[in-house]
This record gives C-alpha cells, sequence and structure tokens, in this order.
C-alpha cells in the first residue's frame, strides 16, 4: 500500500469486505488486511500494510479531537461512515508500539426478526411495558444486530420515546411511530454515568443501554426499571447462570443479597445468544438460551440457587423459555444446522444427542421445582 494511494487502497478494502460480506475488517502494519467472513478469519490478499500507512488512514477516519483522545489513551471507539459503501464500528488501538483497528460492518438496514432467524419470543420482549431484559453473548454473537431489531419492532408498533446510550452508535434509526434520541459517549455525553443520570430528564419510555458493564451501570437500569421504563443491555457472557453471576459479582460481597434481590424483582428476561454454522455454508444462524422471570425464577435468584436455573428453563418450555440445546434441536429440525455441528456446539452433546433421538432428560434434571 504506497503512501500516494493509503485513501484509495483503504476504500477498496472496505467494498471488497462489503462483496464478500464480511463481518470484520482486520488492519494490522506489517500484515496484509484480514476479513473475518462466517467466523473465520481469512486473509483478503494484497500486500502487507506498512505502519505510516495505518496513520494515515488513522488521519482520514478521525477527527482532530478523536486523534487525541486516541494519542492520550492509545486505543478509541469510534462510528465511521464511508459514503457508498457503508457504516462501521471501530476499534483502533496499539500493539508492540504500532497502529492497529478492527472494523466491524453495519448493515445499513435494520432486520427483521424473521431475517435474523430469532426465536419468536424476542417479539415479546419488544411488547413489554417495563422491567429489565438482557441480550448476553460472546463479541460477535449477534447482540448489537438483535438489539437493533429490538428497537426497530418498537419504533414499528408504539409510540414512545426511546433513548439509546452506546458507545460507538452503530445502527441509525429513522423515527417511526416512536421518537428516537441516540447518545454516543465522548461525542454527545461525557460517559454511560452522566448519560444514566440524565435520561431520567428526558421523558423516556424504553431506554437502551449499549453495554451493562459497571454497578453504576446496573443500579441507573434497576432504578429505571423501578420507575416504570422498559430497558434494554447487552454483556459478554455465555449462559443465562454466568449472566446472573457477572451482574452479581460488579458489586462487593456485603452487597449480593440485596443485589439478587433486585434483579429478582426487576429482571423480565434474559437471552443467551451463539452464531451457529449454517447447513448450506452461507452464514450464521442464532441458538438462543431464553430466560423468562417466573415466580419460581424470582425464588431462585433471590435465594441464591442458580444452578437450578437449567432445571426451570426445561419446566418453562410451555411459557416460551428454551436452553441452547432446545435451540440447537430446532435448528437441526428445520434443516438450517447439521447435526455434526450442533453437537460440536452444545454444552452438552450427551443431552442433545438424546433429544435428537426423541428422549428428553427433563425429569432426571432435579425434579420438579418448588
Amino acid at each position: 500500500m504506497s503512501s500516494g494511494s493509503v485513501k484509495e487502497e483503504f476504500i477498496k478494502i472496505l467494498q471488497r469486505a462489503v462483496q464478500k460480506d464480511a463481518s470484520d475488517i482486520h488492519l494490522k502494519a506489517g500484515s496484509p488486511p484480514y476479513f473475518r467472513i462466517n467466523g473465520e478469519l481469512v486473509s483478503a490478499g494484497g500486500e502487507p500494510i506498512y505502519p505510516e500507512a495505518i496513520s494515515q488512514i488513522l488521519n482520514y477516519m478521525l477527527s482532530d479531537e478523536q486523534l487525541r483522545i486516541f494519542s492520550q489513551r492509545g486505543e478509541l471507539d469510534l462510528s465511521y461512515h464511508e459514503k457508498g459503501v457503508g457504516r462501521f464500528r471501530v476499534n483502533v488501538y496499539r500493539q508492540r508500539g504500532n497502529i492497529s483497528c478492527v472494523m466491524r460492518r453495519i448493515k445499513t438496514r435494520v432486520q427483521t426478526f424473521e431475517e435474523l432467524n430469532l426465536p419468536l419470543q424476542v417479539a415479546r420482549f419488544a411488547e413489554l411495558q417495563r422491567g429489565l431484559v438482557l441480550i448476553a453473548g460472546t463479541t460477535g454473537s449477534g447482540k448489537s444486530t438483535t438489539l437493533a431489531a429490538i428497537i426497530e419492532y418498537i419504533n414499528n408498533n408504539r409510540q414512545c420515546h426511546i433513548v439509546t446510550i452506546e458507545d460507538p452508535i452503530e445502527y441509525v434509526f429513522v423515527d417511526k411511530k416512536a421518537v428516537i434520541s441516540q447518545r454516543e459517549i465522548a461525542i454527545d455525553t461525557h460517559d454511560f454515568s452522566c448519560a444514566l443520570k440524565a435520561v431520567m430528564r428526558q421523558d423516556p419510555d424504553v431506554i437502551v443501554i449499549g453495554e451493562m458493564r459497571d454497578p453504576d451501570t446496573f443500579t441507573a437500569a434497576v432504578q429505571a426499571s423501578e420507575t416504570g421504563h422498559l430497558v434494554f443491555s447487552t454483556l459478554h457472557t455465555t449462559n443465562v447462570m454466568q449472566t446472573i453471576d457477572r451482574i452479581v459479582d460488579f458489586f462487593p460481597p456485603t452487597q449480593h443479597d440485596q443485589i439478587r434481590s433486585q434483579l429478582s424483582m426487576h429482571l423480565k428476561a434474559i437471552m443467551c445468544m451463539r452464531l451457529i454454522p449454517r447447513a448450506d455454508g452461507r452464514g450464521r444462524v442464532p441458538a438462543c438460551e431464553i430466560l423468562f422471570n417466573t415466580p419460581i425464577v424470582k425464588r431462585l435468584i433471590k435465594e441464591n440457587r442458580i444452578t437450578q436455573l437449567d432445571t426451570a428453563i426445561q419446566q418453562g418450555r410451555d411459557i416460551g423459555m428454551q436452553s441452547f440445546n432446545d435451540s440447537l434441536l430446532q435448528l437441526v429440525k428445520k434443516g438450517l444446522i447439521t447435526v455434526e455441528i450442533a453437537l460440536e456446539m452444545s454444552d452438552n452433546p450427551e443431552e442433545l444427542q438424546m433429544m435428537i433421538q426423541g428422549i428428553h432428560l427433563s425429569s432426571k434434571r432435579g425434579g420438579i421445582l418448588k
């Protein structure tokens, strides 16, 4: 990548990533660009990127203020739009003294629940009037895309005020039935704490917190749900039990009982996501574990019996709860994923194998909860 053509080559890389339907672009000094396609990291080909070229790309993407912040911190999150190409969520960072960046592609159109192959229960989250709903999963598991689909569903169906607090803004919404205010950290507000303190004076009906990352975020989310608001947020956790544990562990042990009590009262639902390779090789589909906060679940959380939540999920299938194995089984039956991939991705492949054969083990996993 010669210095005279850095801008043009950079735009070509972005265009090629969009053409190949890559989810992420990795730019690192000394290496050619890499794309993540269907979950796999593959070389995009071409020459290695020189450190000077990375610096020029940054000068092209970042404002003077963003360059100043990056110079101070050594890392920066931002959203970036290239006209005619698309929108990206970008993380710029230093490694071994050089600059690197990862660009997550954000599709322009917000997809529907059906297009994303999300379970029908997700519409129930969007139809709630109050309480806390958590969307969990590892990086790249579809949390942000799912949250965007939920916001757009509310936007299409409910006259209300939605306030999002994001770092950075990813999907950009157009007001339909709802009025949507999108606030970006470091641009529209100083930090999450300041934004969450101010949000209650902005007449919100629905509050979307891009990520629950500390005690202040959780406390503000609970306070908002206590006063009759519907609050959505995401966590980097892999299952329902870990999600509860992560929230409780934000706080010192002396507060754990209080936090579990608050969570048991104000939580409405948790959905944990994993993306599974499709049988036809054309992308990935989500497998989802879903928990609704029933009276039994409230008691389990409050009494710190979260190891029994698996049993509660299995016994709550008739009201829309499902385990990852339930979800994997549905995907196999629909022909969307292979049995081999399902067993490989399952936390309990022996149970899943028996479920595929028509044998369910719920009666052997702790009995009826009380």
